[in-house]
C-alpha cells in the first residue's frame, strides 16, 4: 500500500472525508481503506515501512516521546483535514516530509460564527436575552438599545490571519468602522483588506466589539490583561474565538464582576471546560459555548475536499495552495 489513513480517533476520518471523498482518493492512489492508529503501527511497523502518503484529521498522533516517523520510513507527504498542525509537524518536518493543511476551510466556520457573535453584541442580544427570560422586557428593551447596532459601529480584530481576514470580508456589507491590530501588517495592507491599523490599547478604548483571532504562539500568550478590559467603552463585546491562553482569565473575571456593562462571548478557555467552581458560570456577562466555532456537521466535508484537490496537486507536480512550511508554521494559530 502507497497511503494509509491516520487518526487516534479512528471514527474522525469517516466523519470528516465522508464515503464521497474517501473514494476519490483510493481512485488517486494505492490506499489501505482501513484506519489506522498508532497503536498500529507500533504493533506491526513492517506493514507500513513502504507508505508514503498519510491522510489524516482531528486524533492525528504526535507531540509525544514516540516519533511516527521512525516507523514510516518512506512517507513523502501527509495531508491533514483539519486546521493547526502545530503538535505533530515538528517531527515530519524534520523528515523532510512535506505537510498540508485544510486550515482555510477550517477558518470559513469560524469566521462566519464570529460574524454573527459581532452582529448580535452590537444589538445587546446577549445581556438583552436573560432580562427578556427573566420576563423583565423594559429593562431588556433598555439594555439593547443602549448598544450601537450594526451601522457606524467599531469592530476590532485582533490578529489579521486567514480567520481575521475572513471576518473583515464577510462585514463588509455592513457599515462598520474595522480597526485591526496585527504586528505583522503595515497601515497600507490594513487598508487593502478593510480597515485600519492601530496599536492594542486603542483597539480595546475605542471598539464597542474586540474579536481576538491571534496565532497561538509563546508571544500571544496572556497577551490581554486587566488594563484592556478596564479600558473597554461602554457596553463594548469582547469575542475570544482564538485561543484561551492568550487572556488573563483571573483580570479578566475581575474585570467583567465589576463592569456589568461589558461582556464576554467565549468559545475558548484556558481549561475547557472550565473548572465547576470558576466564576465562568456565576457572571451574567460572561457567555460560554463548547468550542464550537470551528468545522462540524456538513462543514467538515469542506475540508476533506480541499485536501483531495491539494493531493491532485502534488501528485500532478503542481503547487500546494495551502502547504505548511517551517516558516509559515511559526506564525501559525
Amino acid at each position: 500500500m502507497k497511503a494509509i489513513f491516520l487518526t487516534n480517533t479512528k471514527s474522525n476520518i469517516e466523519y470528516v472525508y465522508g464515503q464521497k471523498n474517501i473514494d476519490k482518493i483510493a481512485e488517486l492512489t494505492d490506499i489501505d481503506l482501513n484506519v489506522y492508529c498508532e497503536e498500529d503501527i507500533l504493533a506491526e511497523p513492517e506493514k507500513f515501512k513502504n507508505v508514503e502518503y498519510i491522510f489524516s484529521t482531528w486524533g492525528m498522533p504526535g507531540g509525544g516521546d514516540i516519533s511516527l516517523t521512525d516507523y514510516l520510513p518512506n512517507v513523502k507527504a501527509l495531508f491533514y483535514a483539519a486546521g493547526s498542525v502545530k503538535y505533530f509537524a515538528p517531527e515530519y518536518f524534520r523528515k523532510n516530509v512535506r505537510i498540508t493543511s485544510a486550515y482555510a476551510a477550517n477558518a470559513v466556520p469560524v469566521a462566519e460564527f464570529t460574524v454573527a457573535e459581532i452582529l448580535l453584541a452590537n444589538k445587546g442580544f446577549y445581556q438583552a436575552s436573560i432580562m427578556a427570560k427573566a420576563k423583565d422586557h423594559e429593562s431588556a428593551g433598555e439594555i439593547s438599545r443602549a448598544h450601537c447596532g450594526n451601522y457606524d459601529a467599531k469592530i476590532g480584530i485582533v490578529g489579521a490571519g486567514m480567520i481575521g481576514r475572513k471576518v473583515i470580508e464577510l462585514l463588509k456589507p455592513y457599515r462598520l468602522d474595522i480597526l485591526i491590530y496585527d504586528e505583522f501588517l503595515n497601515d497600507e495592507q490594513a487598508k487593502a483588506i478593510g480597515g485600519r491599523k492601530c496599536d492594542l490599547e486603542t483597539l480595546f478604548k475605542e471598539c464597542d466589539v474586540v474579536s481576538n483571532h491571534l496565532a497561538n504562539v509563546p508571544a500571544t500568550v496572556g497577551i490581554f490583561k486587566k488594563k484592556h478590559f478596564e479600558m473597554m467603552k461602554q457596553n463594548a463585546t469582547f469575542i475570544n474565538t482564538g485561543r484561551g491562553a492568550q487572556v488573563d482569565e483571573d483580570a479578566m473575571l475581575d474585570v467583567l464582576s465589576k463592569r456589568k456593562d461589558i461582556c464576554a462571548v467565549l468559545d475558548v478557555t484556558v481549561e475547557e471546560p472550565p473548572k465547576a467552581d470558576s466564576a465562568f458560570y456565576t457572571l451574567d456577562n460572561v457567555f460560554l459555548t463548547p468550542h464550537i466555532a470551528g468545522s462540524q456537521a456538513n462543514e467538515v466535508r469542506r475540508m476533506a475536499e480541499i485536501i483531495v484537490s491539494e493531493f491532485e496537486n502534488y501528485i500532478n507536480s503542481e503547487k500546494m495552495v495551502y502547504e505548511i512550511t517551517p516558516e509559515k508554521l511559526e506564525k501559525m494559530a
